[in-house]
Parts: structure tokens; sequence; C-alpha cells
């Protein structure tokens, strides 16, 4: 009997891939065949992204395309994920090609979800949000690379007045810490070098579980596992930091010196109708901490622009703020009202010719002040991790610093007089700087 084939999209951030692997995983368990091929599948599954306007957009694109698609392959389409969890009587009423709807938090049922489908049944498995794991579920990563995306907790209970998180995927939940060491040690068998530990908070770890923040502890014991090289940390809520965490950071070599401390804005005013907690006074504090204890540590944040009551007099807050402190990496977003969410709900809404404007000036406010931090790292020797060559130019290769998290943070351009392989940490001197990249030669 001929194996079912099944096609797979995934859409939006690194914590809903996580969730596209451990779904796959489960599949290729199961005895489905992963393919690359859309068009030689009978099942097609997306997994999909409602975080802002934008991202359902494309999410119901990319349904939709498929929905087009299953009637030439007579295939099954599969719909998961935030858009799944959101909308699902909509989507079930509206798009009637869809076989399937699975919510985020019963990622476990999908071998059940698609043996209902192949049966001829049209399953939805969509309840209340929420995820305890209890066991580590399997993960098939298609193109496995140096560095892997490790999520620790699913949910968030911060309650931000923008975000629909929570209401997609319910209330902070820690995993074990058990499971998440066993998931990262078959990673590092699996050839993975760099591990990068993410959920909507990473600083909370631990709390609902154990009752007290356990980062710092997570942390040491993972980096005790032999064959990881670096151990970056992403999404860090800046309240939630505790000193053992800084000084773990500090002394822990295999820890990368980098943070992303996702601060949304710099107006106190702002911040408490954000719902923030903490202060401008909090931040600064903070951050002035970690560049005390870490020297070299690079700190990356975003903010958001546009947020309803946003005043000229907050925005330039906001841009004082960022040239004082000076981040290496900033992400600027335009506010995007999200319904069902405090801030949709606010009377004094910006207007996007303002929400756009102030977009342009903090970003380029930003481009000014990373060119000039990565033309202080002229001259400088770099630990860098191997990503690979360029076709178009052989001899030239591609990696990243301690400094640099796959994806929305620059890459260091080098040349080398001999091969150097993917997943090596080698030694650059920096030659050459623009505002996002760096170029060097091979030492």
């Amino acid at each position: 009997m001929a194996k079912n084939k099944i096609s797979v999209v995934s859409l939006g951030c690194a914590k809903n891939l996580v969730d596209t692997e451990n779904m796959m995983g489960l599949l290729d368990e199961y005895g489905f065949e992963i393919t690359n091929n859309e068009h030689e599948a009978n099942f097609l599954l997306v997994n999909t992204c409602g975080f802002i306007e934008s991202a359902k957009d494309e999410s119901i694109q990319s349904i939709l395309h498929l929905a087009e698609l299953k009637k030439y392959n007579n295939a099954k389409l599969v719909v998961t994920g935030c858009l799944a969890q959101r909308y699902y009587d909509e989507l079930i009423k509206e798009i009637p090609e869809i076989d399937a709807i699975v919510g985020t938090g019963e990622i476990p049922d999908i071998i059940e979800v698609m043996q209902n489908a192949i049966n001829g049944k049209r399953k939805e498995s969509v309840k209340k949000p929420g995820f305890k794991v209890k066991e580590r579920l399997p993960r098939y990563i298609s193109n496995p690379g140096e560095s892997v995306y490790v999520k620790i907790a699913e949910g968030c209970s911060n309650r931000c007045a923008f975000c629909a998180i929570p209401y997609i995927r319910g209330n902070y939940c820690s995993k074990p810490v058990g499971i998440i060491e066993e998931e990262v040690k078959q990673l590092i068998s699996d050839g993975a070098k760099e591990i990068i530990l993410i959920a909507q908070d990473t600083t909370r770890y631990g709390y609902d579980l154990y009752g007290k923040y356990l980062l710092a502890d997570l942390v040491k014991q993972l980096t005790d596992i032999k064959d990881l090289k670096w151990l970056r940390i992403m999404y860090s809520y800046p309240t939630h930091f505790t000193n053992e965490l800084i000084n773990t950071i500090a002394e822990e070599s295999k820890v990368c010196k980098y943070l992303d401390l996702p601060l949304q804005h710099a107006s106190n005013s702002i911040l408490e109708k954000m719902n923030r907690k903490g202060d401008v006074k909090d931040i600064k504090n903070l951050v002035a901490q970690l560049r005390a204890a870490v020297p070299d540590i690079t700190l990356r944040t975003s903010f958001i622009v546009g947020f309803p009551g946003e005043t000229e007099e907050d925005f330039q807050q906001l841009l004082s703020f960022m040239q004082e402190i000076k981040f290496d990496r900033v992400g600027v977003f335009k506010y995007s009202a999200e319904e069902g969410t405090p801030a949709g709900e606010m009377d004094d809404q910006v207007h996007d010719n303002i929400k756009e404007e102030r977009y342009r000036r903090a970003m380029e406010l930003q481009q000014q002040i990373s060119y000039e931090k990565n033309q202080q790292k002229i001259g400088r020797t770099m630990e860098v991790l191997v990503e690979g060559e360029l076709s178009e130019t052989p001899g030239t290769f591609i990696g990243r610093g301690q400094g640099d998290a796959p994806e929305v943070d620059g890459l260091i351009y080098f040349q080398a007089g001999r091969m150097v392989n993917p997943g090596e940490i080698v030694d650059v001197k920096i030659t050459s700087a623009s505002e996002y990249d760096l170029m060097g030669v091979l030492k």
C-alpha cells in the first residue's frame, strides 16, 4: 500500500515553526511521507499565523491557494495554528474545502485528525487555548542546520493591551526541565551547534511549575551538554530578570552574549496604556546592569509606533531613549489593531500616515546607530558560526557571530583561503561594515 504523502506550509514565527516540526515528527513516525512537492501530495497542511493583520492575510491566501490545488490533487486540506484557533468557525463556514482544523493546544491530536480525514470524516480539534507538555514530542526538521529553536514554554500571561497571544495560546505554561534537556541532547546529537531558546517570555520560565524564575538554572543545565557550542536566549520580558540570570549569561562561556529585550516603547504613559510592567527608569537600570556584567553584550529590542494615544511628545521620548541607549539591533513595528484586545477598542487610534512617518523616522535613527556600532567592530576578530558558501562567489562564506540571531539580524561575509564547512566556528577579522552586515577575512 502506497504511503500517504503530505506537503506542509509553516507560516509565522519560530515558535510556530517548532509546532510545525512537532506535527511533522508525529506524522513521520505514523508513516506519512513528507514531501516538498505540493503537487504530488494527497494531504496539504498549513500551520497558520494570526498575530497581526498582514499575517492573517498571508494565512488566508495560503489556505485559498491550497484549496484550489486540492481540486487537482484530490487531496485533503488540513489547517492548523493560530488562525485556526481563533477563527475556526468562520474558516469552516467560508472555506468548505477545509477537511480538518487543529487548534494550537491540540498538536498531539494530529494523527487522530488525519485518520478521520483519510476515512472521509471532517474533524475539528479546537478547544480552549492552552497546551501542557507532558512528554517530548518528536520533531521532523526538513532542513537541519547549524541552529535549531527549542520552545521552553507555551502561551503567555502578561496580557499586554495590544496582543492577542493569550487568547490564541492560553496562559503561560513552562515545559518541564527534563523534557527540554532531552530534546536539546537529541538535537545536538543530530548535529545542531547552536540552540536558541524561545517562548513568548523566556524570563518567566519555571514560575508556573516551580514557583520561581528558573531560566538561569535551565541555562546552566543545558550548557553542561558536551557538544553544545552556543546557547542563545530570545524574547526576554524585562521585568522578570534575576541577578542569577545576568550572572549566568556573563559567566557561562557557551551562552551567547546577546539578548532580545522586547521593550515596545519608552514613554511611561504609553507603557502604562500597553499594560507593560515596569517603567523607563527600570528599563535603563536593567540595561546598565547587563552592560556592567557583560561589557560586550549585544542588545536587541523592538518598539511599536502609532499605539493608540501616542503623541508626538511620546514619540520624541522614544527617539531620545533610542539615541541614549544605542541598542545594537532594533525592530520597529507599526501598531496593528487586533480585534478582541483592549488596545483595539481604544478610541484614540493613530492615523496610518502618522504611523508610517514615525516608523520611517525611528528606522532612520536606528540605521545610523547600527552603522556607527558596526564601524567600531572593524579590526576586531570575531567568532563566526559558518552557514555556507556563496554560490555566486566561490571562496566567500557567510556566517553569524554571537551578536547575530538567525533571520532577524545581520550576517558576516568573509573570504577564506581554504574550505570551511557549515557548522564550523572560525575566527574572522572584520575589515568593513554596513548598517546591518559585516565583512572580513578568515584568520
